[in-house]
């Protein structure tokens, strides 16, 4: 890890023991951090550069930035509780990467950045500080607007690969903005980048505006010598010339373009240089530690330009990415010694020194938030210190005085921490490592507060038992002890799980946990766990000593065991139409059998299309309050049931996947329940019960299907999507009941409960099914094929279709194989709707459209005059006769709302005494009293009858 350090010749005044413990969401509320925006990576300066060899392990590294090298000098100008910039900026770096990051100021107002986390996740977030919080450069160029398009190129694509190759971004001003100058193009990214892409932008200016151009071939070797330090060659042979010369990194090539004029003398300077070096450099090659090469590089390649104009003398790096130690020197001979004099130096400009410090000890060297690691090397901004876990060393790096005192001074600091610190290592089973951590941290927390001492749990991951404590000698003794304590007495506990149902979980616990609380005040040694009520699991775990979980084990056995004795359910189908008969007026027959059979009876809602009456109680009772409900159907309806024998080895096949051919016969005839014995029962009787009709039309269906099964019992599946159901059946089951008389076959679709929902089954003789197959196939295959149609609708009927959250188009979505209807969005005005499904679901859905449009435009209002008194009496009990009446005859009704009692101004003076004088006075009915009905003519003079 690499640190800033300073130096003010004293030894340590304060140490803060406490080990530096990276906690990101603590330190999150006090550096909130910010968004990494994709920006190219600028060319690094020495301060930003990585200092040593990527490790595979986990480690912390301080580093420092120079003032003049900060993007944000905002850091104390804020007001408190503000975020700065760079704080969001390394907020997100964390999120992103997974390290800690710290910064502070020193005396000097260099910035001080602590990173913690993996070695690779460590490099990684440098990088992205580096980038971050470095300012990138940026270049304005003055091309004409009419060269403009040439850079953009077709489609921008000429702009965007400049952009991809040179990692830049290149900004060109719009045509409609006045307030730019129109011929400034800028370029933002690295140096590198940004050179790059000016050569190429300028190089297609040149060549668009025909004038003198050349690429000349010169390797790119010699460019430093053409160039000059620091461009000063090339700088001054543009101005004496007026030609532009571009020289592209990487590249074989320089640039000239300008005047034919300057351009020919360019050239011809340029080729002299060019030839002169050629015919007079030789080169050497120094073999130089990669670590070292930074410092040759020196901050924006100061020092290799340094070197150029001291001694005219090109100093060739490796990238950093090769792993080459060779720099190679190109020049003249007698200049060559002296440049190798200087590479040398700048190379050992930068010394390293090894400090010896347990790896344990590395967390407290460098203290809470890096505190202790910047009071010892405050005064020495240029050195960099690595800790890397795992290793009994500290690396110090920096020029050889400062490094030498920083070294001296942490040597103290460990040699002192020795003395005072301690640490111990305890066994401790990995499965008992969660409770001695305990709810939220608070044992270990509890422990930590009491003895000040740092303990370090092995994650699950780590497959370890080994607990490691850290901190002053006593500390270490006490928490040692508790730890071990712990870890002994959850030993002699036990774990036991119990299965109860989870239906009962609610009942054992109690209301706001009343029944529980007793159980657990009664074993309060026995911790008692219940699931999640979302997991639906029926395991109750108990934990605690063993024979007080076993004594808590049987009582919950023995409340459980009563629990089921005494909530013993059964259902029974009742036809809806005799619920009314069960519950009786008032609920009193209800309430009857509820008292006489001490059972909990439940029937589903009004709304409900269930017809299964639940009954809980014992069994005995169960029973009993079963065979009343069920006489009271019989008595009150033509209720009858017989039995009928069908062979034991058609029954499964009978009843069909989870009961689906069975289930679909019942719906065929009126929900008539029929019952097939139990399963492993020997019996072939099967019973069928409900109204007189429905049950002989069942008992037929179930003959027919018992002798087709005897003669073929072929069956077949057919997969279609569930949208496409309703128009396979067809309206009124038209289209299924047109396959179904030409196969002769039996078509089973699924209903709205089965898990599998796209099968269709086939069931009949081989031939039929086979043919009642492939005639689905084929319906199945034109739906899939989508298509798209328009039809024209009057913008004022849209609201109809799209009112109520879209109902009436969500509705001919269902009937009409899913086609999605769109009409035009509010405000825009236009007739056309379209539609897109499959061909013969849309012709159908835009036919469907067209007749409400037309039943629409028929519409009439018709008011139909009755007493206010008497409105709630033509609603009937929760409106169910208006209800009734919209449904039978299609049309709206709206009753007039109720008038406020005494609602006469008190300024306005009552008429002979009679508040509803006025109306009394009008010869017309009273508002009041009028019922609005709105559909067509015909059904609404039906509705208004109804309603008279």
């Amino acid at each position: 890890m690499a640190s800033s350090l300073e130096h003010d010749g004293a030894g340590v005044s304060s140490i803060d023991l406490q080990a530096f413990e990276p906690e990101p969401p603590t330190y999150d509320n006090a550096f909130p951090a910010l968004s990494a925006d994709a920006r190219p990576e600028l060319v690094p300066s020495v301060a930003w550069q990585p200092k040593f060899v990527t490790r595979q392990s986990k480690c912390t590294q301080v580093f420092t930035v120079p003032l003049e090298e900060r993007k944000f000098k905002e850091m104390n100008e804020r007001q408190f509780g503000e975020e700065s910039d760079q704080m969001k900026i390394c907020k997100e770096i964390m999120q992103k990467t997974g390290v800690s990051i710290e910064l502070s100021l020193a005396k000097d107002q260099s910035m001080t950045v602590v990173i913690t986390g993996r070695q690779d996740a460590v490099m990684k977030a440098r990088r992205e500080v580096v980038n971050k919080l470095q300012t990138q450069a940026c270049v304005v160029l003055n091309i004409p607007r009419e060269y403009h398009r040439f850079i953009l190129g077709k489609s921008g694509k000429k702009l965007q690969e400049i952009e991809l190759t040179t990692a830049t971004k290149v900004s060109l001003p719009r045509a409609d903005d006045k307030n730019s100058n129109p011929n400034e193009i800028r370029i933002v990214g690295a140096k590198e980048g940004i050179d790059k892409a000016r050569h190429e932008i300028e190089a297609i200016h040149e060549e668009q505006a025909k004038l003198a151009f050349e690429r000349l071939p010169i390797p790119k070797v010699y460019h430093p010598f053409i160039c000059g330090p620091n461009k000063e060659n090339i700088n001054r042979l543009s101005e004496e010339t007026g030609a532009k010369i571009s020289v592209p990194p990487h590249k074989d090539e320089i640039v000239v373009s300008g005047e034919k004029d300057g351009v020919l003398r360019a050239k011809q300077a340029i080729m002299a240089v060019y030839e002169e070096k050629k015919r007079k450099c030789q080169t050497i090659s120094v073999e130089v530690k990669k670590s070292q090469h930074k410092y040759v590089v020196g901050p924006r390649y100061a020092n290799i330009q340094e070197i150029l104009a001291n001694t005219g003398v090109s100093v060739e790096v490796p990238d950093p990415n090769s792993p080459s130690e060779t720099i190679t020197l190109r020049g003249e001979q007698e200049k060559l010694g002296q440049a190798l004099t200087e590479v040398y130096s700048k190379a050992n400009s930068v010394v390293f020194s090894n400090v010896t410090a347990p790896a344990w000890l590395h967390r407290f060297i460098i203290g809470r938030k890096g505190s202790n690691i910047k009071e010892i090397t405050e005064n020495f901004p240029t050195v960099h210190i690595e800790f890397t876990e795992g290793q009994d060393k500290i690396t110090v790096e920096g020029p050889p005085e400062e490094v030498n005192k920083a070294a001296e001074k942490l040597n103290a600091f460990v040699a002192d921490l020795m003395t005072r610190m301690d640490f111990a290592e305890i066994q401790v089973d990995q499965k008992f490592h969660k409770h001695i951590i305990g709810k939220s941290g608070a044992n270990i927390t509890r422990i930590k507060q009491e003895t000040g001492v740092a303990i370090r749990i092995p994650s699950d991951g780590d497959n370890s038992n080994i607990i490691r404590i850290e901190g002053e000698p006593q500390g270490v003794k006490i928490a040692k002890e508790q730890l071990l304590e712990m870890a002994n007495r959850m030993e002699n506990e036990k774990t036991r799980d119990i299965i109860i149902e989870h239906r009962f979980h609610r009942q054992i616990i109690g209301a706001k946990g009343e029944n529980i609380k007793e159980i657990r005040d009664k074993f309060n040694q026995v911790q008692i766990t219940f699931p999640d009520p979302g997991k639906k699991s029926d395991v109750v775990t108990l934990r605690g000593p063993k024979n007080d979980v076993d004594k808590a084990h049987k009582h919950l056995q023995n409340l459980a065991k009563d629990l089921v004795e005494n909530n013993y359910q059964a259902q029974v189908h009742i036809f809806k139409d005799f619920h009314k008969n069960i519950i009786g007026k008032g609920g009193i027959t209800i309430k009857k059998i509820r008292e006489e059979t001490d059972t909990k009876i439940d029937l589903p809602s009004e709304n409900s299309d269930s017809d299964v009456i639940t009954i809980t109680g014992k069994k005995s009772n169960v029973e009993k309050a079963q065979a009343k409900i069920e006489a009271i159907q019989k008595e009150m309806g033509n209720i009858k049931e017989i039995t009928i024998e069908i062979p034991q080895r058609l029954h499964n096949s009978l009843i069909g996947a989870k009961g689906r051919f069975i289930r679909s016969i019942s719906e065929e005839c009126g929900g008539v329940m029929i019952r097939f014995p139990q399963e492993g029962a020997k019996s072939d009787k099967v019973t069928i019960r409900g109204p007189s009709a429905d049950v002989d039309n069942a008992k037929q269906q179930l003959l027919d299907l018992v002798n087709e099964r005897k003669e073929s019992g072929f069956t077949a599946e057919v997969k279609a999507k569930p949208q496409y159901h309703k128009f396979l059946i067809g309206r009124g089951g038209a289209n299924i009941r047109k396959v179904r008389e030409s196969t002769g076959v039996r078509i089973v679709f699924p209903n709205q409960n089965d898990p599998d929902q796209e099968t269709i089954f086939i069931i009949g003789k081989e031939e039929g099914v086979k043919q009642a197959k492939a005639e689905l196939e084929l319906l199945v295959k034109n739906l899939d094929n989508v298509i798209e149609g328009e039809i024209h609708v009057d913008p004022k009927y849209h609201r109809h279709f799209v009112a109520r959250r879209g109902e009436v188009l969500r509705q001919i979505a269902d009937d009409y194989g899913g086609v999605i209807v769109s009409f035009p969005r509010s405000g825009v005005s236009s007739d056309r709707v379209v539609i897109k499904g499959p061909k013969d679901c849309m012709e159908a859905a835009k036919k469907k459209i067209l007749e409400v449009v037309e039943d629409l435009e028929s519409q009439v209002t018709v008011e139909c005059a009755i007493p206010q008194a008497d409105h709630r009496t033509v609603m009937g009990a929760g409106g169910t006769n208006v209800r009734e009446i919209t449904r039978k005859f299609d049309v709206g009704i709206k009753f007039p709302d109720r008038p406020v009692p005494n609602g006469n101004s008190p300024d306005e003076p009552l008429v002979n005494g009679d508040v509803s004088s006025e109306d009394n006075n009008s010869t017309g009915p009273r508002k009041n009293d009028v019922i609005i009905i709105t559909g067509k003519l015909e059904n609404c003079e039906n509705a208004r009858q109804a309603l008279l």
